[in-house]
């Protein structure tokens, strides 16, 4: 039996080596991470973890949904491997490596019509971190997806880890200005119409800039409205996933009924 498992985390060591290394491969660090995954049908090649039974409890009180396809992908290694293989370990000792969703079929979520919730455009985002918890907003609001523009990759294993792999619950994508979806475009500026006075269009591109610059001038002089958070006098700014979840939840934030679904439909 013992030869049998060290032949079994032999393979699944030399399988995440070759997974690891395929440019669209995706780290999913954690137990969140791949049971978010997995729920939005990700292909998942392979799960490691150091200790398969506290990984499998944790299914068993967080995850009974997918918790059989967690034990059929999940393969038991050495402590010492985990680390060898992780740039760190995640602290529910469990990672695994999927496949990114092809682009074009990014593009076509993006870009149907109707749409039916509005997607949120980071314009040359810098910090990883916050592009990650975008993203979770976005799955959690049920936008349409995540557009960013500039030289920072959505789906970098930090912003994966920042997003607890909802990344597969909406469309993320890093577009060129020139080629965004069609839509209104509402930019979030200091100097804009206040956003409690506007009702937010299901098409709309909401548009937000970066941490430190704010929308470029291009994106900005193609606004068709520019809109503003309240705010009050002598403060700065909001965090970048702060302001996108204040919108978001202007956009969808209609008092539901008795009796109505939690995440109301948009049409």
């Amino acid at each position: 039996m013992r030869a049998m498992s060290e032949n079994g985390a032999a393979t699944a060591v030399q399988h995440w080596r070759e997974t690891a290394t395929a440019p669209d491969g995706v780290l999913l660090d954690g137990f969140h991470a791949l049971k978010h995954a997995l729920r939005f049908q990700a292909d998942i090649r392979c799960a490691i973890t150091s200790d398969r039974a506290a990984v499998l409890a944790l299914a068993d009180a967080l995850a009974p949904d997918v918790r059989e396809r967690i034990a059929e992908l999940l393969t038991e290694v050495a402590p010492e491997t985990l680390r060898e293989l992780l740039p760190r370990v995640h602290p529910t000792r469990v990672a695994a490596l999927a496949v990114r969703p092809g682009r074009r079929d990014r593009l076509d979520l993006l870009s149907a019509r109707p749409r039916h919730a509005p997607v949120v455009l980071l314009d040359n985002p810098r910090n990883l971190g916050n592009v990650g918890a975008v993203v979770r907003l976005a799955a959690g609001f049920g936008a349409t997806g995540v557009i960013t523009t500039g030289d920072l990759d959505p789906w970098h294993p930090n912003a994966v880890r920042a997003g607890a792999g909802l990344h597969y619950a909406t469309a993320v994508a890093r577009l060129d200005p020139d080629d965004l979806p069609g839509g209104p475009l509402l930019v979030l500026d200091p100097e804009g119409d206040d956003i409690r006075t506007v009702a937010l269009p299901d098409d709309a591109l909401l548009v937000f800039g970066s941490e430190r610059h704010g929308v470029s001038p291009e994106l900005r002089a193609r606004a068709t409205r520019l809109l503003s958070l309240p705010m009050r006098p002598q403060v700065s700014s909001y965090n970048l996933a702060t302001s996108v979840a204040m919108t978001l939840f202007h956009w969808g934030g209609t008092p539901l009924a008795p009796g109505t679904p939690e995440t109301p439909e948009h049409g």
